[in-house]
């Protein structure tokens, strides 16, 4: 594919503003920890509702999408939209809690929740575990995007693009820290999300496929609409929708959708003016995320199938490609080679700009983790803040090396995705109950931590080389929640709590009401315990109420794409009666 001088200087002039933003706002960002990490905990909901959902809208996040559709179909993508019953929970839960916990990460909440030498090894160890073993296998993930789109569109190897995406990521997020990345993030998502909705309508327009309706009808895509599998696939609809809908979203862990909250959802939430900008903050981030992001990726997904019906069609219109790579997540990239000559820069643009908000994200929340609670809680606890600064920057450069040496190694990204929610299967009940019940303990956590790990590694590389028949996959991962979660219940019922400073000291400071706190707050005295009212009913109320309005709103859409105006209004009108429900009840909470 050629791109002309007008592609290039779009791309060059988007590169060139990114850096700009990374060195306007490097002095600040280097004056302390919390400034690079937190950027100085002053950030307005929006700007932060923005940056997490630009941060999930990565270069291989379409990829995905497509991989799903053409596999699965429009249904298939329950194993992600799921997670909004997740995000709900924290917007109206726990982000007031973790706004006041005020630690400076989510690893930090370890030894303000338990106590003793387990507690500092858990967060020790899961600074290494998630910042660098986790990041770097979620950032490969998006470096394999980025090959793939180098390769269709660029003719790039996979050393080239690797090494031309990371480098601007790089500069900018070790200068300019958090608040960089965070101003970026706005920009780029603007830029993403426009050049996908134009892209979108110009694809269905392509003689191929002629127009809307054309493509809603063709046979190759006519099974692949359904909102929720057939009852007639009995084990698509389990795989597909049940278990995601009743299981995953609770169980599972997840970088972006962690029961709970947690990773750079919870960094953004840490870093927001108060309680209420970080709530106002993840409402926008879910609404944007699961209502309006998809149906573009949708549509070029269900146009592909027509363009490139199967993978020998990719394969034949790319021969130069290396076919190991070749899957049914490249059939966006290759979707993209289609556009007109002096647009392709503007895409192109975009997705490198899905690509650097992602990447940006994670190189600083992981960088966050080995700093502040590996490097400076065990090895140099007295270290300036400059000198955390500096080591904060050459971090973010050996994660993004890591990240990119091991994207050489991946093939698609629905497999990433699939191993990641396998490690995490199991472990979000635990996530979401900590807050609420003293009897869990670091224990619990190390406990969750270790025996999901075992179960993911067993059940993806030693159960078939064993000899034993091969497990489904909806077995594995049911299997995977139920041991996971009787391990961790057992051995939290086996061992002590943490000790009762520990415990009165993180009842007096979060408030988080409710019975399971009983027991210590018999042990405060009466100036140390808590006069907030126990909200949490309200909070699952308003979680569930918002999770219908997201829905509501998602298929309102979709059923107005598939000319079912009757449904969409209907849906529609669902839609904003909850919208209208949630602005009533969430006033409890926020007063």
């Amino acid at each position: 594919m050629q791109l002309n001088p007008l592609d290039w200087v779009i791309i060059l002039l988007f590169f060139v503003f990114t850096l700009a933003v990374g060195i306007w706002v490097s002095r600040s960002a280097g004056k302390s920890t919390q400034d690079f990490f937190l950027s100085g905990r002053n950030m307005p909901w929006w700007l932060l509702g923005i940056s997490m959902v630009a941060t999930t809208f990565s270069a291989d996040t379409p990829n995905l999408v497509t991989d799903i559709v053409r596999t699965n179909g429009v249904a298939g993508n329950w194993v992600w939209w799921a997670f909004l019953l997740t995000g709900m929970l924290t917007v109206f839960v726990y982000a007031r809690l973790w706004r006041k916990s005020g630690v400076l990460t989510d690893l930090a909440f370890y030894e303000l929740r338990y106590s003793g030498k387990e507690a500092a090894f858990l967060r020790g160890f899961r600074a290494l575990y998630l910042g660098v073993f986790f990041n770097v296998m979620i950032m490969a993930s998006v470096c394999l995007a980025a090959i793939k789109i180098g390769s269709v569109m660029l003719g790039l190897s996979p050393v080239e693009t690797v090494l031309i995406a990371s480098v601007i990521t790089v500069i900018y997020s070790s200068m300019g820290g958090l608040k960089g990345v965070i101003i970026t993030d706005f920009f780029q998502f603007i830029l993403a999300m426009g050049a996908t909705f134009w892209a979108a309508y110009y694809l269905i327009e392509l003689p191929q496929i002629g127009s809307l309706d054309t493509l809603l009808t063709h046979p190759n895509v006519v099974n692949k609409l359904n909102f929720i599998p057939s009852l007639d696939q009995r084990e698509l609809l389990i795989t597909l929708f049940v278990l995601p809908i009743a299981v995953q979203w609770w169980s599972v862990w997840y970088p972006g959708a962690e029961p709970g909250g947690g990773g750079y959802v919870a960094q953004r939430m840490l870093s927001a003016k108060d309680e209420k900008n970080a709530v106002w903050a993840t409402l926008l981030f879910n609404v944007a995320h699961y209502a309006l992001r998809p149906w573009p990726w949708i549509l070029i997904a269900l146009a592909s199938l027509i363009v490139y019906p199967d993978l020998a069609a990719i394969q034949s219109a790319f021969p130069a490609i290396d076919p190991s790579i070749i899957r049914d997540d490249l059939a966006y990239p290759a979707m993209m080679t289609l556009l007109p000559a002096g647009a392709i820069g503007l895409v192109v643009a975009s997705l490198v700009a899905a690509f650097m908000s992602t990447i940006s994200s994670h190189l600083n929340w992981g960088s966050s983790y080995v700093v502040h609670d590996f490097y400076h809680r065990f090895v140099r606890p007295e270290a300036s803040e400059q000198h955390l600064v500096a080591v904060g920057r050459w971090s973010t450069v050996i994660l993004m090396v890591l990240s990119a040496l091991f994207a050489l190694v991946l093939s698609n990204a629905l497999q990433a995705f699939q191993i990641l929610l396998q490690i995490g299967a199991g472990t979000g009940l635990l996530f979401i109950l900590r807050w609420f019940w003293y009897r869990i303990n670091a224990y619990s956590e190390i406990t969750a931590m270790v025996v999901s790990f075992l179960l993911a590694i067993y059940f993806q590389l030693l159960h078939v080389k064993f000899g034993f028949t091969p497990i489904a996959n909806d077995i594995q991962f049911l299997l995977s929640v139920g041991i996971t979660t009787i391990a961790w219940v057992g051995i939290t019922l086996l061992t002590s709590p943490s000790d009762m400073d520990t415990l009165t000291h993180f009842v007096a400071k979060i408030q988080p009401g409710g019975p399971g706190w009983a027991k210590v707050r018999a042990n405060m005295q009466d100036d140390e315990r808590s006069t907030e009212g126990w909200n949490l009913p309200t909070g699952i109320l308003c979680m569930l109420v918002g999770a219908f309005a997201v829905y509501a709103a998602l298929f309102s859409t979709g059923y107005f794409i598939y000319g079912k105006t009757n449904e969409g209004f209907l849906l529609g009108g669902i839609c904003v009666l909850c919208f209208y429900l949630l602005w009533r009840l969430s006033k409890k909470i926020m007063d």
